[in-house]
This record gives C-alpha cells, structure tokens and sequence, in this order.
C-alpha cells in the first residue's frame, strides 16, 4: 500500500497551485485537490506519524486516532463539496481560500502537540479572510479587516496562554489540560474566541453574511468546528463550559427570529448549534463527547446545505433578506428541495448527536440544562428550519423570475443533501464507527424517542403557523439588531480616539519638554556653555599675564569666536585638559577615600 500524505500539505500546495493557474486549468486543479485528499484519507493508519524536531521541541504533524478521525474526514469531505459549489464562478479567492481553509483546519485535527496547533490556528483567519474579500464589496473588505482584528486579537491571547502554560511546567502535548493557573484559562478563552462564545463571538453573525455565496460554505464547517475539537481535547468535562454553551445555546434565537437578512438568521442559529455541543463537551462523558462528534458532523452537512441553497438564491437573485423574497419555489423548485431536506436535518439531527447529548446531561442530573437543550433544539428549527425556506420560497409571491441554480451547486446541494438524509436515518453504518469512544453504548432509537423529537418540530411548527397566521410573528423589517458586535465597532474607534487624544498628547507633551527645553538647553551649552567655561578658568591667567580689563574682554570675545568655529588655541586645550584631569584626580582621591 503506498504511504499516505499529510492532508494538510496535499490542500496548502493545492492552494499554491490554484493560485498560479488560470481558466479551466485552474477549475480543475481546484476540484482534483480533494478528490485527492479523499483518495490519500483512505491511507491513513491509525497512530503518530511526521515527527520534526525544532529546537528543542518536537512537532507531531500527524496524530489519527478516533477523536481525529471523524473531523478529518468531515472536513475532507466539506472541501470537495465547498469546491464544487464554486467551481463555476472560478473566483481565485474562494478556490485558493478554501484550500488553504481545509488545508488549516485539517492540520488543526491533526496537530499532536500545542505549537503544531498554534500555527495552523493562525491559518485558519488567513483562510476564512480571503473567503471574505473574495465577495468583492466593500462592506465584505470591511467584515474581512474586522474578523482579521478580531482573530488576531484571540491568537494572541492564545500566545500568552501557551507561553504561561509552558513557564509554569505544562508540557507541549495537545491532551487534557486542567484549568489552574492564567495560562490554560487565558489558552481557553482564545479558543472561545474561533468557539464564538457570548459577546467575544459576536464576529460570527458579524461577518458570515459578508462572505461570498461559496466563501460562507468554507466558514461555516471549519472554524467553529475546529474549536469544538480543540475543546474536546483540552478542556472536557469543565462545568464552565456548560453554562456558556447554554448560554449560545439560548441568546441568540432570539436575534435569529427578529433578523431580516436569511444568512445572518443562519449564522445565528449556527452559534445556537455549536452552543450544544460546548454542551457536550462541558459535560464531557465518553458518551457526551461521542455526541458532540455526531452533533458536529451532521450540523456541517445541514448547515452547509442551507448556507449553499440561500447562496443560490444570491446569485439568482441578488437578494438575501426576508422583506425582498417570496414564492421562488416556482423558479428555483431543486433548490427549494434541497433546502427543506437542510431544515428537516435540523429534526432529525435530534435522533443522533442531540439524543447522546441529552441523555449525557439526563445521565448527570443537569434537569435546568436539560430543558435549555429542549428549547433550543425547537428554537433552531423555527429560525432556520421552518422562517428561512418560507422566507424564500414559500411566502407570498415577491415577483421574482429567475433561473434555477447552476448545475455545479446541485450537484453540490444534492450530494450533502443525500449526506444529511443517510447521516440521520442510519448513522450506525455512516458515524457510529467514526465516534471517539465507539465502545460507548450509544442510546439506541427508540420509538419513543422518535415520537418525541417528532412532537417537538411538530409543536414548534404549529406555533410558527399560528404567530404567522395571526401576524404575531416578528415582521421582517430592514433594520439593524444591536448585538455585542456593537462593542467593537463603536468601542473600537472610540478606543482608537482615546489612544489618539491621549498617548498624542503626552508625546506631544514629551516633544515640547524635550525639544523644547532639554535640547534646546544641550545646544545653547553645546554653543556657548564650555566657552564661558573656558573664559572662566582663563580669567584669572589673563590677570597673572598683566592683561587689563579692556585686554581680556578681547580675549573673551576672541574665545568665542574660536568656539564657533571650532578652533580653539592649543594652550587653552591643554590647559582645559589638565583642570578636567585635576578634577578627576581630586574626585577619585575624595571617593576612594
């Protein structure tokens, strides 16, 4: 059997190339980059594989097992997909961006020590940056440098974690880490940060809707997913996690509700999903972790898919909010499909990482986190499962004619939507394998549970109807929902305008006191200082040498002259010399003594 590449090189040169090329060469070298990965995924062996020294650290490149595995391969099998879906438009960017994304958060997956992980970390923002420019659009540049500041600022807090971790005797191995000391938490916030926790992940919704039609595709499956990973690796089982998965869990339904613009009503319900699985692994079980796992594959595919059926809608149609969309189930009828089979996922996700989920939390008495879990599973499906498709394509008929979407994106939606449907009905021969703990008992299906998942969509469905019927539901206005993205872009220049006024001032300050006075000072002395110094000394030998007054005021003038430029006589050198070593003298003979 030939050996096996390392994924992430197989992606970083792909997108090397990618970007060299132009034309049909370029579309096809994109979409030959993760075939190849899939064909080299099935190589792998289970085990350590490309050690580097550097310094006195060692990397480990390539650490597969069953916790890696199932990301590996998700992440492997959303590139091929991503690239698909923008195959067409052959936009340099989103190609050579989402090579460059997979090839980072797969060597993320891989990483078997901390620094290896810190630097594909890192990556992971150049890749999701260029999905974001590759929109073209001003609003997309400035999404583009807010998520690059942000990000910048979670790596570096990372650092600081990592660096203090290292100082305090904590080793460079990429396993459970316990909270005590700064650096695993500051190391926990910076994950939080890609996790999009409350408040320091309001970048998410921010900058998601911002991205290209493909770009989004890219962004939603890999660093929030990442994330997931790298918690469930360093930090399982810290009960702080639970209450700020709860917390994503909950908060932002309620934006994803009032929220006019459908793909930031998904990225809302994106942290809403990813808010149960830091759930899980806050829990942090072998079967709440195995959940997670689940919770996270199935959440890409159908994430994935609704992100592409609202992206065929842009490119069709140019518009991307409730108020300007309705009735294009009659021009868009795949589509349209495609994006039902995204919402009924978010159901029927309930019969696998959901259900291990909830039976972990059942398992440890969690009655309050219990109950958050039932909520926010109804509350994801009326935003994103049941308002997006009726916002596009079920609603009162907007006019809109168009084409259906290109060929490429269905395949592309059709492909993950085969994907969503076999990963839900039977995931005992699709994820259960792939699950980090597959000794685990895994709750089966019962038809118990399955009437109850059904009762829960069926309940929060008939409530959608009834609020929609009765015109109690929140009405798509266009309008801008104040969330804590708002901290930082009225904090961020208002923090810049503090730094201005301040730190200028005081160097303004430093520059009158120093230019002003200090300088100004040293030069006049520089001038005239070691003149009238000289003056001084030679008075008294003008006077021995019978000068009168008249005679030495010439002589002083003479010096100063000389002073200017520079051309004093050798007597006066001499003489100047022998005081200053008199004064020498006198002061090593006063401090020795």
């Amino acid at each position: 059997m030939p050996e096996a590449l390392p994924p992430f090189l197989i992606f970083l040169a792909g997108a090397a190339i990618v970007a060299c090329l132009k034309g049909r060469p370029r579309q096809i070298a994109a979409l030959a980059v993760p075939v190849l990965a899939l064909v080299n995924h099935t190589l792998l062996t289970p085990g350590t594989h490309w050690r580097v020294e550097l310094l006195d650290f060692e990397l480990i490149l390539g650490r597969i097992d069953t916790a890696s595995t199932i990301f590996l391969q998700l992440f492997t099998l959303l590139s091929f997909i991503g690239i698909l879906y923008v195959i067409r438009e052959n936009e340099p960017l989103d190609l050579g961006g989402g090579l460059l994304y997979a090839g980072s958060a797969t060597g993320a997956v891989l990483a078997g020590d901390l620094l290896s992980l810190f630097f594909f970390w890192e990556m992971l923002t150049l890749g999701a940056v260029l999905c974001l420019l590759a929109r073209r659009t001003p609003d997309s540049g400035r999404a583009a440098m807010r998520y690059l500041l942000v990000h910048v600022f979670g790596g570096v807090v990372l650092l600081a974690g990592l660096v203090l971790h290292l100082a305090a005797g904590g080793g460079t191995a990429f396993d459970k880490i316990t909270l005590e000391g700064p650096g695993p938490w500051l190391m926990l916030l910076g994950f939080g940060i890609n996790c999009a926790w409350p408040v320091v992940g309001a970048w998410l919704a921010d900058t998601y809707p911002e991205a290209s039609p493909g770009g989004v595709v890219f962004m939603a499956t890999f660093t929030t997913k990442t994330a997931i990973y790298v918690l469930s690796r360093t930090f399982p089982g810290e009960s702080v996690l639970i209450w700020i998965g709860v917390a994503m869990a909950i908060i932002p339904l309620f934006y994803a509700i009032i929220e006019n613009d459908l793909r930031r009503v998904l990225a809302y319900a994106l942290v809403n999903q990813v808010g149960i699985m830091v759930i899980g692994v806050g829990v942090g079980t072998e079967l709440a972790l195995n959940g997670t796992s689940a919770q996270a594959y199935v959440h890409v595919l159908y994430k994935a898919l609704l992100f592409m059926a609202i992206g065929a809608v842009i490119l069709r149609t140019g518009r991307s909010r409730a108020s300007d969309l309705g009735g294009l189930c009659r021009s868009m009828p795949l589509t349209c499909l495609f994006c039902c089979i995204g919402s009924a996922t978010i159901v029927l996700s309930g019969f696998v990482g959901k259900a291990m989920i909830k039976s972990a939390v059942a398992h440890e008495g969690l009655a309050l986190v219990w109950f958050a879990l039932l909520f926010a599973s109804a509350g994801a499906f009326v935003a994103a499962g049941l308002r997006v498709p009726f916002a596009a394509f079920f609603r009162r008929d907007a006019g809109i004619r168009c084409a259906e979407a290109p060929l490429n994106q269905l395949l592309a939606m059709g492909f993950t939507a085969v994907l969503c449907v076999v990963a839900c009905l039977f995931p005992g021969a699709f994820i259960r394998d792939l699950l980090p703990y597959p000794g685990t008992a895994v709750p089966p299906l019962s038809f118990g549970k399955i009437t109850g998942e059904l009762s829960l969509a069926l309940g929060a469905a008939l409530a959608f109807v009834v609020l929609v019927q009765k015109g109690l539901f929140p009405a798509d206005l266009r309008a801008t929902n104040l969330d804590a993205s708002w901290l930082y872009r009225k904090g961020g220049p208002a923090f810049y305008r503090l730094a201005d006024k301040s730190l200028n001032a005081i160097n303004a300050a430093a520059a009158r006191l120093f230019l002003g006075k200090v300088v100004k000072t040293a030069v006049n002395f520089a001038e005239s200082g070691l003149p009238r110094l000289a003056c001084l000394f030679m008075t008294p030998v003008w006077k021995l040498m019978g000068h009168d007054a008249r005679q030495i005021e010439e002589e002083r003038h003479a010096l100063f002259r000389r002073a200017r430029i520079g051309a004093f006589p050798v007597s006066v050198t001499a003489f100047s010399a022998v005081i200053l070593l008199g004064l020498l003298t006198a002061y090593y003979y006063v401090a020795g003594r």
